[in-house]
């Protein structure tokens, strides 16, 4: 890919961009439940999940599709190219910077912080890929965690308006656990793995060994405290960590 991708990517993200502005405002517009009506800390939180639900939902299956119709994809992790992965990641570029900027603007900065982190990596690592044009499948697996998202979504959003069906929270509970592994964890150490053993650390592939470790670190974190949550709740610790409305938005 040269230099001529860069502008079309670039209005490419910006796009995507404007398109998930639209997709908050709209938001505003849909019923909230009682229980997020009720607390006013919960209904940025309320909206920012069902924006993140959409992006998940056309993101995760976008990448799997890609994936699916091209396998042979697989086997040029660093160089292979496919005009559906370009978009996808320009897509997801452009939900990123969106969602980043809306924890800023509305000041959730403190009790998001971990959101920023992670936005950031994607952002750097995306745009990296984008203006060299390699990596591309690499992005492509990485962007299969939003099938998984799309349960751990659902999850949150049945937590923050109390659902009266324990029986619909259950049922997903085992539904996401097992999409986390299939489509979080599977895919990260993979990509893990090839990485420590094909790319060489210098450069681009130096750049985004980095952003690959610390990935492998934070959602070992996210596991061990959706295993917690979800599972073994009687480890749970304290309070620590809790948003503005006293609510923990990754986890709890």
């Amino acid at each position: 890919m040269g230099p001529g991708w860069r502008a079309p990517s670039a209005a490419l993200v910006g796009g995507s961009v404007a398109l998930f502005g639209a997709l908050r405002r709209a938001a505003l517009a849909l019923p909230r439940p009682a229980a997020v009506r009720s607390r006013p800390g919960r209904v940025w939180r309320w909206r920012n999940l069902l924006v993140s639900f959409a992006h998940s939902v056309l993101a995760g299956l976008w990448a799997l599709l890609s994936l699916w119709q091209s396998p042979e994809l697989l086997s040029d992790i660093q160089d292979g190219y496919s005009v559906s992965g370009h978009l996808l990641v320009c897509f997801s570029s452009g939900y990123f910077i969106h969602d980043s900027l809306d924890i800023i603007f509305n000041q959730q900065s403190r009790s998001s912080w971990e959101y920023l982190v992670h936005h950031a990596m994607a952002i750097s690592a995306f745009v990296s890929l984008i203006i060299t044009g390699r990596f591309l499948v690499a992005a492509m697996l990485l962007l299969l965690v939003e099938v998984s998202n799309i349960f751990l979504t659902i999850r949150m959003l049945l937590k923050m308006s109390n659902v009266p069906s324990p029986a619909l929270y259950e049922a997903n509970k085992y539904v996401n656990l097992v999409m986390y592994f299939a489509f979080r964890l599977a895919p990260q150490a993979y990509l893990t793995w090839y990485f420590v053993r094909y790319v060489e650390v210098q450069g681009q592939g130096a750049f985004l060994m980095a952003n690959l470790l610390l990935l492998d670190a934070m959602i070992l974190m996210y596991f061990s405290r959706l295993l917690r949550s979800d599972f073994f709740p009687s480890l749970r610790k304290g309070s620590a960590g809790r948003d503005v409305d006293g609510e923990k938005f990754l986890i709890d």
